[in-house]
């Protein structure tokens, strides 16, 4: 007999009002009504899990431990990539559900100390069809020490066919923050992110650049089949960053050069 995965399942009515708020805090037109086809990555903006004060921990996060997430008894949290599977597009203004379990998670020491890996996996579901899978990964880690040696990012790569600059701001991280739900204090706390999690700055959630990403894509390819992304190295909120794309590679350059995520994307066969 096999143990059963943790699991939980969410509805959520796809508010049009909030994908089109989006829009315009990305700097867009707003045109996204009750029956919009939702751009890619979209659904980030629902299926919020509000939790109360004392069941939130140090980070603004909703405490590990008590839902899918295993407590490792590591504090510092990461979305460190991620995989997702569009069947078909989800509709603004339409009920769906999201179904979730837990699909791994497990733990080793890396270079920097201890680290955990939590791997979610997410179905959308929508009319009675599933139009999405997504696999979201996560990182734990411990505080930073002042002895640990900084870990190096990668250079990125300099032979794209095109880019695309952009920059982030406090305002921009927040309301990405508000509009997500997303109460991690390393995007809007800035004394938080530098004196307890040892950042230069604020951080621009992996999501958001993973989001630009896939606008990029979607511009340049059409709809998407398949997209995958890693994060590398954290963007801070006062950086220039390039989006880049060299056939079905994307990726995230700093303003010093270094890769701050890689992608790659299938774009869907009509």
């Amino acid at each position: 007999m096999t143990d059963q995965l943790p699991s939980e399942s969410q509805r959520d009515g796809m508010d049009p009002a909030r994908a089109s708020a989006f829009q315009v805090a990305l700097g867009q037109a707003p045109s996204i009504i009750s029956g919009s086809a939702l751009p890619p990555f979209f659904h980030q903006l629902y299926f919020w899990s509000p939790r109360p004060p004392a069941e939130l921990g140090r980070d603004g996060h909703p405490a590990v431990g008590m839902g899918l997430i295993p407590n490792q008894g590591l504090p510092r949290r990461m979305w460190a990539g991620g995989r997702l599977r569009f069947a078909a597009p989800l509709i603004a203004g339409t009920e769906a559900e999201r179904r979730s379990t837990l699909d791994k998670a497990s733990t080793k020491t890396g270079r920097t100390g201890p680290l955990g890996f939590v791997t979610l996996k997410h179905e959308i579901w929508q009319e009675g069809e599933l139009r999405l899978i997504e696999w979201q990964d996560l990182v734990y880690r411990e505080d930073p020490s002042a002895n640990a040696p900084k870990p190096q990012a990668p250079m990125a790569r300099t032979d794209e066919t095109e880019a695309r600059q952009v920059t982030f701001d406090s305002t921009l991280l927040f309301r990405y923050s508000a509009l997500t739900f997303n109460g991690h204090r390393i995007h809007y706390d800035l004394e938080y992110a530098r004196d307890v999690e040892g950042y230069a700055g604020l951080v621009v959630h992996g999501p958001l650049l993973a989001q630009h990403l896939m606008l990029l894509a979607t511009d340049l390819m059409g709809p998407l089949a398949e997209f995958s992304f890693r994060a590398s190295s954290p963007l801070m909120h006062f950086e220039q960053a390039t989006l880049c794309r060299n056939a079905n590679d994307l990726w995230v350059r700093g303003p010093d050069g270094r890769q701050c995520m890689q992608a790659v994307t299938l774009p869907r066969s009509e």
